[in-house]
């Protein structure tokens, strides 16, 4: 095939699978501002994946008056945040430590993160239940400090568990591993230690991985959904998937259902669009190995 031809058909296919994947979010967001019978009246033609004569932003102005949807979007802000940071410590600290660093045991160590990452969380949720419900957490009652046995209905307990995560890992391992070791060499030399060999070398030349594992991290915590159900039971710690359940629960109303998606979906897109370069950048250098 010739290079024109070769071009030409990936673009083509290109094409084909961005229609595909951006057309049900686009009727989602035109029905975000339609009436419940205007949504279902043209699904034929091309006019449902736009607003129509009548859009308006009556359903966005319900959502927020049925729910405490501001309160869940706080929630899921923090926790997502909490989550990219500290995971992108957390996970990059361990990775440089497999892939820079010589100790006794890493290779067995490197191995049960391989390993981790085919469990589905769906396995452990049961004993990780079990263990935050008896773990304590410091408190302040009438000035003094006390201690309260168990994490749930609380922010923390949806985010101390997953700053781990073992794909981050092995996507920080990969991409370590490909930085020269002629870097470390020269640091040593001027006196570096671990630390600031890590912090001052192996991160600043890090940055597409880095955004990529941030993606990976905020995706992954801003759709929890089974983990809030199980240990979140009022509204004051609640994360936005399992409020649009709630909210599905209370309006039959199509309209609103998709201006809450919508609402809850913009966040994502946002900080994908925000990263693609460094992200395109990470998979095209690390080629994220086997």
């Amino acid at each position: 095939m010739k290079p024109f031809l070769r071009i030409a058909f990936l673009v083509a296919v290109m094409g084909v699978l961005g229609v595909v994947f951006a057309a049900p979010l686009l009727f989602m967001f035109a029905s975000s501002f339609k009436r419940d019978d205007a949504i279902f009246a043209n699904l034929a033609s091309w006019s449902a994946f736009v607003p129509d004569a009548g859009w308006s932003l009556a359903n966005y102005a319900a959502i927020f008056e049925r729910s405490n949807l501001p309160l869940f979007l706080l929630n899921s802000t923090t926790i997502a945040a909490c989550v990219v940071v500290g995971g992108v410590l957390v996970n990059s600290m361990l990775a440089f430590s497999l892939s820079r660093m010589r100790w006794r045991g890493r290779r067995a160590v490197l191995a049960v993160v391989v390993a981790l990452m085919i469990v589905p969380f769906e396995v452990i949720a049961i004993p990780l239940l079990s263990l935050v419900a008896r773990l304590p957490w410091p408190g302040i009652e009438q000035g003094a400090l006390t201690w309260h046995i168990g994490w749930f209905n609380s922010l923390h307990v949806q985010i101390i568990p997953f700053l781990a995560n073992a794909f981050c890992v092995f996507l920080f391992y990969q991409f370590f591993r490909d930085i020269p070791r002629e870097l470390d060499e020269a640091a040593r030399m001027d006196g570096a230690g671990p630390w600031t060999l890590f912090f001052r070398i192996i991160l600043p030349n890090s940055r597409p991985v880095i955004a990529t594992a941030a993606i990976v991290l905020f995706i992954a915590a801003w759709n929890q959904y089974l983990w809030p159900i199980m240990v979140v039971q009022g509204e004051a710690a609640r994360p936005v998937q399992p409020g649009i359940q709630q909210f599905f629960g209370r309006s039959n109303s199509w309209g609103q259902i998709m201006a809450y998606a919508s609402v809850v979906t913009l966040p994502v897109l946002a900080v994908f669009l925000a990263f693609q370069r460094q992200f395109v950048a990470s998979v095209a250098g690390s080629g994220i190995k086997g």
